[in-house]
């Protein structure tokens, strides 16, 4: 039995048999088994009948008969200036088929999504970006090759060169940035070469983002976590170790929210110094910082010591996937190849849309705007968290007021998990901090606000506050 698979022109894939009758009925059979099997989904709209006729060679009287045929069993609607489409109720499964799987219960809708390090990406500066892009598309900047540079395009490395000497005090030639599809990335390329010279396993901070970790990890670098105190990164703590790399977030570590002191970050490097080590320093939401100006990067104290990594997953979009490395000389063609040997990088055309918004002074603009933005929201959940005394009475929010998230302390002898679940059920999500360490920490909550408007952020405090007094008395409780 021959199969002819209408799908040269239309793209619609109709399986039809040499014989079982006319060509209409074997038409009609092989667009009803397309709905039947799924491949037709609800909704979908069938190709003209006159186009469709002409792919099969036929008269138009066939598909239009079909196409009356299978309006009559109710599995397609025929509207006038809207086509031919697939009814909402025609799928399902076939007789003979196993039956699916009934899904579990659905989640609680968010009503609140506290989630920590989440931009609100509804601030997106749409209408900069668009007019940036039809640029790039107008220009001769716009020069697509089949092999782009595996370090970047030249622009943009232009571009943040610029802006990470203006605002993060790292003074760099564009040569030596290297573009990234963000820290992930970055993290996964100089763990591929830091295991490649023989390092053994990688210093993380704990608590810390396991996902950097598990990144590390898959990329043949083992991670040892080191503590991190109210001073973050505990580096006496990490001497202790034989680790000949780390990965830290000096300007503001996650999730404690801790910057790391003066005299911690000149001990850093003069342990990365002694050892001949690598710092690899994720400056992750450094551009936020709202109690007073930034620090600069810790790359800017020492350029042989520290890989610096950055990306717009938190000023612009996580979706956007662009970042930047600025690696120490010594490691910049090693990082190089094997950006090159992944040929694996950033559209060429949000890379050079980026440099254009970024150079134009538009990035400039949203950072100005949202950062006030997130500082209002910040105060109002401090203030609003801080008007319930069973709240307030586990003692002050903590981390220095910057980036998306802060911490917020529980009574002693609860389970953090176990509160993120009772508020996941009124519609709340959050993260305990236990599911960010492998070390017993005091249970507190990790909270965002990128996306907590302060009218919500009333509401959402006393929700806490609710959960937290529904608790029985904490004597009956282990540590959490």
């Amino acid at each position: 039995m021959g199969i002819d698979r209408t799908n040269r022109a239309t793209g619609l894939l109709i399986e039809l048999s040499e014989d079982g009758g006319s060509l209409y009925e074997r038409l009609t059979r092989g667009i009803r088994t397309a709905i039947v099997d799924g491949r037709l989904g609800p909704g979908h709209l069938l190709p003209p009948s006159r186009a469709l006729a002409a792919e099969l060679g036929c008269s138009r009287w066939v598909v239009n008969e079909a196409y009356t045929q299978l309006a009559a069993e109710g599995q397609l609607q025929t509207r006038q200036g809207s086509g031919t489409r697939v009814t909402a109720h025609a799928t399902g499964p076939r007789p003979d088929r196993a039956p699916t799987t009934r899904r579990a219960p659905s989640a609680p809708p968010v009503v609140a999504d506290l989630r920590p390090g989440t931009p609100d990406v509804a601030a997106f500066p749409a209408p900069g970006w668009t007019r940036s892009m039809q640029h790039v598309l107008a220009t001769a900047d716009w020069e697509p090759s089949v092999f782009p540079q595996a370090a970047g395009a030249q622009r943009l490395r232009e571009v943040v060169a610029a802006h990470l000497g203006r605002v993060r005090g790292l003074t760099v030639e564009a040569d030596e940035v290297l573009i990234t599809c963000g820290t992930s990335h970055g993290v996964s390329l100089v763990a591929r070469v830091l295991a490649a010279r023989g390092v053994a396993h990688l210093a993380v901070e704990d608590p810390g983002w396991p996902r950097l970790h598990q990144v590390a990890a898959a990329a043949g670098l083992p991670t040892e976590p080191v503590a991190v105190d109210a001073e973050g990164l505990d580096v006496e703590a990490l001497t202790r170790t034989d680790a000949r790399a780390v990965l830290c977030a000096p300007a503001h570590q996650f999730p404690t929210g801790a910057a790391l002191s003066p005299a911690r970050r000149r001990a850093l490097l003069a342990w990365a110094a002694q050892r001949a080590a690598v710092i690899v320093e994720d400056d992750y939401d450094a551009e936020f910082r709202y109690d007073r100006r930034p620090v600069g990067a810790l790359a800017g104290l020492d350029r042989n010591l520290v890989v610096y990594l950055g990306s717009v997953s938190k000023t612009l979009h996580p979706g956007l996937r662009l970042g930047w490395m600025v690696p120490p000389p010594a490691l910049r063609r090693p990082l190089l190849d094997a950006l090159d040997s992944a040929a694996a990088g950033p559209s060429t055309l949000d890379q050079l849309t980026f440099a254009r918004l970024a150079g134009t002074g538009g990035y400039d603009k949203h950072l100005r705007r949202v950062r006030k933005t997130y500082r209002a929201r910040r105060d109002a959940l401090v203030t609003a968290l801080g008007s319930h005394a069973v709240i307030r009475d586990c003692g002050p929010v903590r981390g220095i007021a910057a980036g998306l998230h802060l911490l917020v302390p529980l009574p002693p002898g609860l389970h953090d998990h176990t509160i993120v679940e009772h508020l996941a059920d009124r519609g709340i999500a959050t993260v305990a901090l236990s599911g960010y360490t492998t070390r017993r920490h005091p249970p507190a909550l990790v909270i965002g606000y990128g996306r907590l408007s302060p009218s919500r952020a009333q509401w959402a405090a006393e929700q806490i506050a609710e959960v937290l007094l529904d608790q029985p008395p904490t004597s009956a409780l282990g540590r959490g």
